[in-house]
């Protein structure tokens, strides 16, 4: 039987005709043809053959330099750059001159040789992903990662779209106005379910990073999961409808998370689960619970060691298929970017960082990352009170987030004024680009592992003695 053809050595997709056309249109009309090719992308490469790739850039030159373009200066240009006999002199330049299409078919050409032009690239990705899966050093999940977004960055960006329409701009901001009028919440973004916390932030915007962070075994976990809930079962909303959420655990399993929540749901300690006995109506509370929480979008991806490209490239592919509209990433430092992992750790975390703002900004929901604190709060004196200077291992975090949480509980420091409070929890809004900062104050109840909004307690009481599980 006959091998079958080498598909790599077929000629590339292209078209003479179509390209030949272009050059001629751009020659006669060139204040607006060039213009109008360069916002639809027509490039260089876009063009196959050298000789039309050498024109088009030198068009484009005499273009930005300000100079009339006809065929006898073209060809003056041509011979200053020493090209003119190398892509066939008078007779190729007679040849594109004479044979101009009528300019009304312009776009048409223009958009068979960007359509070919995309076949070649899809061609030499292909290529570049058969070369990568014969490396034996070879990293399995990097090369997925980088095929995936190679394929997803073939399109680019539609320059007619960079620019936005300055009226629908301004339509868009009035109606956020009218929004916020009409919602007494005034809310514009996702509620977290926490009253105070959206009254700060007008609720969790698209395309923001937001950072929590804290010393370990704060409650970064747990406050974020109580926010995944929420969002998830609809607290917040006015017609209670749940949202899709991802978790991406890197250092908890699956199994771990949502054991957790569904204790945290049903108000029941996690240690009753593994006890030899649970109170007939704390098993009915956690049968409620996991029975509510069954139905819920919510998305567990454990996987340890994650490559922050890799899951950049599961979340645009969750979001393609489920619409999420929040995501979780527990937490940042354990985390890998494989881009900058061989050179320091503080570039590394800021390689992370920047992956997940852009993660945040191409699929345009809000991102909430966890991350740790350094003890710096912890040595400057015995309160613990951190700051946004605390943020571990690198300035990039701080810089690349749009809201920064700094979590901490008065009751593990002693020397805390609030120390005899067992169940506040205090949430900094450390760092806010489109609204206030300060203080807000949660309860805290450590063995359900469940944040609560705080409710204004009675004169001489606690705000903290709820009682539970």
């Amino acid at each position: 039987m006959a091998n079958a053809p080498n598909p790599y050595e077929r000629t590339p997709p292209q078209d003479e005709g179509a390209e030949a056309g272009l050059l001629g249109c751009a020659i006669a009309n060139p204040d607006v043809v060039i213009d109008l090719a360069t916002e639809k992308g027509i490039r260089r490469d876009s063009f196959y053959y050298p000789a039309h790739q050498e024109l088009w850039e030198t068009l484009l030159e005499m273009q930005d330099r300000m100079k009339v373009i006809d065929p006898v200066l073209l060809s003056n240009r041509l011979r200053e750059k020493g090209v003119f006999d190398d892509i066939g002199g008078i007779p190729f330049l007679q040849r594109i001159v004479d044979g101009a299409p009528i300019a009304v078919h312009v776009e048409s050409y223009m958009e068979v040789v960007r359509e070919k032009a995309l076949l070649r690239a899809i061609i030499h990705c292909a290529q570049e992903a058969v070369g990568k899966c014969y490396d034996p050093d070879r990293d399995i999940d990097l090369v997925v990662s980088e095929t995936e977004q190679a394929f997803m960055n073939l399109t680019g960006v539609d320059a007619s779209q960079i620019w936005h329409s300055w009226p629908g701009l301004v339509k868009t901001v009035a109606t956020e106005i009218n929004d916020l009028m009409d919602n007494k919440k005034g809310l514009t973004g996702i509620p977290t379910g926490f009253t105070e916390i959206d009254k700060m932030l007008r609720g969790l915007k698209p395309a923001e990073m937001l950072v929590l962070a804290a010393r370990p075994s704060m409650g970064k976990t747990s406050l974020a999961l109580n926010i995944a809930e929420n969002i998830a079962m609809g607290a917040g909303n006015p017609d209670k409808q749940g949202l899709p959420v991802a978790v991406f655990s890197l250092e908890m399993s699956a199994e771990s998370l949502v054991r957790r929540m569904v204790c945290c749901r049903a108000r029941v300690s996690g240690s009753r689960i593994g006890a030899d006995f649970i109170p007939r109506e704390q098993h009915e509370r956690l049968m409620k619970a996991a029975d509510e929480l069954k139905n819920a979008p919510i998305f567990i991806d454990d996987s340890g060691g994650l490559d922050v490209a890799d899951m950049r490239a599961r979340a645009r592919r969750l979001h393609k298929k489920e619409g999420i509209a929040f995501i979780i990433v527990d937490y940042l430092q354990i985390a890998h970017c494989a881009k900058y992992g061989k050179e320091s750790w503080q570039r590394e975390v800021g390689g992370i960082s920047g992956e997940l703002k852009a993660m945040a900004k191409e699929l345009n929901i809000p991102v909430l990352v966890l991350s740790q604190l350094s003890r710096a709060a912890e040595t400057r004196d015995r309160t613990g009170v951190p700051k946004l200077s605390d943020l571990r291992d690198s300035g990039s975090i701080e810089q690349d987030a749009d809201v920064v949480f700094l979590l901490r509980r008065p009751a593990r420091y002693p020397d805390d004024p609030r120390h005899e409070d067992k169940t506040l929890a205090i949430v900094d809004i450390a760092k806010n680009r489109n609204g206030g900062v300060g203080p807000v104050e949660l309860n805290f109840f450590d063995d359900i592992t469940r944040f609560d909004n705080r409710a204004v307690a009675p004169e001489g009481m606690s705000a903290g003695n709820d009682n539970y599980a």
